[in-house]
């Protein structure tokens, strides 16, 4: 049986015009150039901002720059695997990274993979790193505290759960260690904590995960490193890829503490990214969006109202001064952006203060509204009184002759000040701090010598856990201090330094 020409050009013709392409022309680009973990990529004409891109020798990209001709790509692999003329591949979606409960107590990179040697995190969830923050609509006023257990914070810049509060200082001031022991405090308070790493070294990370474990805080915190010897583009998308696993907690309406160590380093890490991709540098040399960089990462902590769960992201961004630059530019824009700062001195750690908060430049814009009654009860004039103190110690320096009413106000300064004074990784619990501070308050301390403040608080403290232990449990239970609990303390109290004369 013979086919007639004229049935195979019918047959061919039908085909070609039933014919639809499976691969968009638009879908595949060319590599025009690359280097220093950037790649510009010809076509790609539908790619969209923070869409993934497939490179050979499985090393991904994520589009930041779209030119009318191509494509501006930071890669997230090692940069000398891809060259001239490979082809580039769209896969339709956006940067995500894998989240869920099974990502606690890991430690992970900037793509939410392993990097303890504890095996593969098992999970199918994953969130794009970028989303928009939620609305007004959607969130609640800030009214539960985030207890760091540190009483220097929680007695005058208490955190809400849900609010922004920078830590801001000079380098080696012990702005980590704040947010490490706030982190350790957590245990046994319902609250998820993520530990983000930025441009760090290695050994630096591995000595906080170390303390992390020993105080048994791993259980309920991920660490995501994204340390100084890997690439920017890992740098950048660290702290958004932290924020949208802590998202996934919000979600199920959990309170989630997440620090991020620090925006400094990151703002860097953006700066070299848009240079090279030829983006105009603006004021210092950072591009003109740098605020934008910060401001769309830390507007998405917050705390949901009921209806939409009720779960809450508390942010602490790091940033580091240079002696003491508060007005620089990257300082200024996350002080605009955040509720609050705790402004670490440099002169305080010197001289052996710890934590070297200055309470004349930290603030809390959420205030008294997240803060234990019982604490505001008994912290109510330590701002003035430290603010006082600070005035008149610049005044005595030039006078030798000081009047009664001055050497008190000095003498109550340093107590407070020894009284402030706490080691790092030792916590204090509501009770703890509130009878210090009543102590303080009460002018019990005034007449002891600075070094034998705090060795005097911490015996009285015990005196009393272990002769009437149920008012230290009533303030704990209560979160205020009633009347009749206050005579009681009062006559206990005095009881006590009756004895020590």
């Amino acid at each position: 049986m013979k086919i007639k020409a004229n049935e195979i050009s019918a047959l061919i013709k039908e085909q070609i015009k039933n014919y639809h392409a499976k691969v968009d022309a638009n879908d595949v680009g060319t590599v025009v150039t690359v280097g220093d973990g950037i790649a510009i990529v010809y076509g790609l004409d539908k790619a969209m901002l923070g869409e993934l891109l497939e490179f050979p020798n499985d090393v991904f990209g994520m589009v930041m720059n779209l030119e009318s001709d191509s494509v501006g790509a930071v890669l997230m692999g090692d940069d000398s695997l891809i060259k001239e003329g490979d082809i580039v591949k769209r896969t339709g979606e956006v940067m995500e990274v894998p989240v869920g409960e099974t990502m606690l107590g890991r430690v992970v990179n900037a793509l939410g993979q392993p990097i303890d040697g504890l095996g593969e995190i098992k999970t199918n969830k994953k969130r794009p790193i970028e989303v928009i923050a939620p609305g007004v609509i959607k969130r609640k006023s800030l009214d539960t505290p985030l207890e760091t257990g540190l009483t220097a914070i929680d007695a005058m810049t208490p955190i809400g759960r849900g609010q922004r509060e920078l830590i801001i200082g000079d380098r080696q001031t012990g702005k980590t260690a704040i947010a490490i022991d706030a982190i350790i405090n957590q245990k046994g308070k319902d609250v998820v904590c993520i530990y983000v790493a930025i441009g760090q070294k290695n050994s630096t990370v591995a000595q906080i995960v170390d303390k992390l474990k020993t105080f048994q805080a791993m259980e309920y915190t991920i660490v995501v490193a994204a340390t100084a010897s890997e690439p920017a583009p890992l740098l950048y998308i660290a702290p958004y890829a932290g924020c949208a696993m802590a998202e996934e907690f919000m979600a199920q309406g959990k309170d989630v503490l997440i620090v991020y160590d620090d925006l400094s380093k990151h703002a860097v890490s953006y700066r070299t990214l848009s240079l090279l991709l030829k983006r105009s540098p603006g004021r210092e040399a950072y591009p003109g969006d740098v605020f934008y960089l910060h401001s769309r990462l830390l507007e998405r902590a917050c705390k949901l109202a009921p209806e939409f769960g009720g779960g809450s992201i508390t942010a602490l961004p790091i940033v580091e001064t240079q002696s003491g630059d508060i007005s620089a530019y990257i300082p200024t824009n996350v002080i605009s952006i955040t509720d609050g700062q705790i402004f670490l001195n440099t002169d305080l750690f010197n001289a052996g203060q710890r934590p070297a908060i200055d309470s004349g430049l930290s603030v809390s814009r959420v205030g008294g509204a997240a803060q234990f009654k019982a604490t505001k009860q008994v912290a109510r004039s330590l701002k003035i009184d430290l603010a006082n103190f600070t005035e008149m110690k610049s005044f005595s320096q030039f006078g030798s002759d000081l009047d009664k009413s001055t050497l008190a106000v000095l003498k109550h300064g340093e107590t407070l000040l020894a009284m402030l004074r706490q080691e790092q990784y030792k916590p204090r619990q509501l009770d703890q701090q509130v009878f210090e501070l009543y102590l303080s308050k009460s002018r019990y301390l005034d007449n002891l010598e600075n070094n034998k403040v705090r060795e005097t608080i911490d015996d009285c403290y015990n005196f009393v856990l272990a002769n009437h232990k149920e008012i230290l449990t009533s303030i704990n239970d209560k979160k205020e201090i009633l009347p009749d609990m206050e005579a009681l303390l009062k006559e206990i109290v005095d009881a006590y330094f009756a004895n020590q004369k």
